[in-house]
């Protein structure tokens, strides 16, 4: 049944993968991952998924893990509604310190992953009254790993369509912004 669009987006190396979905009278089907997917589009092998519920305004992110187990991203939305941003961090990239948002539904047409390459920080909005985001990651989580930069960095301006003031995690408000840390994906 597998079927789906891959479309690159303006970020190197990040896409967004349609995948159909079957409907009937009692709802629709879709297939959400399989290792020939992953393999014909030369995604890296993913060993964690996640799963996060939020309420509507929580802004999770921008997060990110630091080398060596960087991480690559596969996120869906199960849920609701979100807007999703994307920013790049690799120094060597045409697209450095550039961000990419979009609007993820679990209503739409189509299931959407969104592919966040290694060296990038990621992060979410959410729009709906509730949203269960589903990540694949290809790296394990390690806590001594775990980095971010501040949600409202100036440098950044992201346009996160904010409808009031954001939902935040203590760690999330108290991120470094960009310049603040070293970029731990100099190499890349």
């Amino acid at each position: 049944m597998m079927g789906y669009e891959v479309h690159p987006l303006p970020l190197q190396g990040a896409l967004l993968i349609h995948l159909r979905k079957v409907r009937d009278g009692r709802g629709f089907f879709a297939e959400l991952f399989r290792s020939s997917f992953q393999e014909s589009l030369q995604l890296p092998t993913f060993v964690q998924d996640n799963l996060s519920y939020s309420v509507r305004g929580v802004l999770r992110g921008l997060h990110f893990q630091k080398p060596p187990l960087s991480q690559a991203k596969l996120v869906t939305v199960l849920l609701g509604q979100i807007r999703d941003v994307i920013v790049d961090l690799r120094p060597s990239s045409p697209t450095y310190k550039q961000w990419y948002a979009i609007e993820i539904a679990a209503d739409a047409s189509q299931l959407t992953w969104l592919y966040v390459p290694v060296g990038f920080a990621h992060g979410f909005y959410v729009l709906s009254e509730e949203a269960l985001v589903l990540y694949k990651c290809s790296a394990y989580y390690e806590p001594s790993l775990d980095a971010g930069i501040r949600w409202n960095d100036p440098q950044l301006s992201i346009d996160w369509g904010l409808k009031g003031s954001p939902i935040l995690s203590e760690k999330d408000a108290a991120l470094p912004l960009l310049d603040e840390q070293h970029n731990p994906f100099g190499a890349l």
